[in-house]
């Protein structure tokens, strides 16, 4: 973890609040490339009423799309809880190069929690992964967002 880790977490924790006033689960997420940020995004599941409109799908859609290539080679996905399996088979098939996250799910997690998707020798890819980077921010939003949901 460095600095600039830091600085783009807390750019993910400011998607992950968008998600909130919008009542969606408040996840965010930011793909960062050559130390910019090249593209973010928050759940939009609720809003889209789209099962796979997470947004770790949503930033690497926003990524290829400004790429003009589905390979993300180089690239950085940052996001505020540990991705499903959905999102990190999509992660390793757009060949990025590192993800880093928030808090940890035990009951979803597919990058060290549940399984390791990310990281299967059986795969073609395996990336680079920080887990718990601002960990307590990223699970307080989501606390709040249950809370009220009870």
């Amino acid at each position: 973890m460095n600095q600039d880790d830091l600085y783009f977490m807390r750019e993910a924790l400011v998607e992950a609040e968008k998600a909130l006033v919008l009542d969606e689960v408040p996840i965010g997420a930011v793909i960062v490339y050559e130390g910019e940020i090249y593209a973010r995004g928050h759940n939009l599941r609720e809003c889209l009423a789209d099962p796979t409109a997470h947004a770790e799908i949503i930033v690497m859609r926003k990524a290829a799309a400004k790429r003009g290539s589905w390979r993300l080679h180089g690239m950085t996905l940052y996001v505020t809880l540990e991705p499903c399996p959905m999102c990190a088979g999509a992660m390793v098939n757009a060949r990025l190069d590192r993800l880093v996250f928030g808090a940890f799910d035990p009951k979803a997690g597919a990058a060290g929690s549940v399984m390791n998707l990310v990281a299967t020798e059986q795969l073609n890819h395996r990336l680079t992964v920080t887990g718990g980077l601002c960990a307590e921010e990223a699970g307080e939003i989501l606390k709040r967002f249950f809370q009220r949901k009870r």
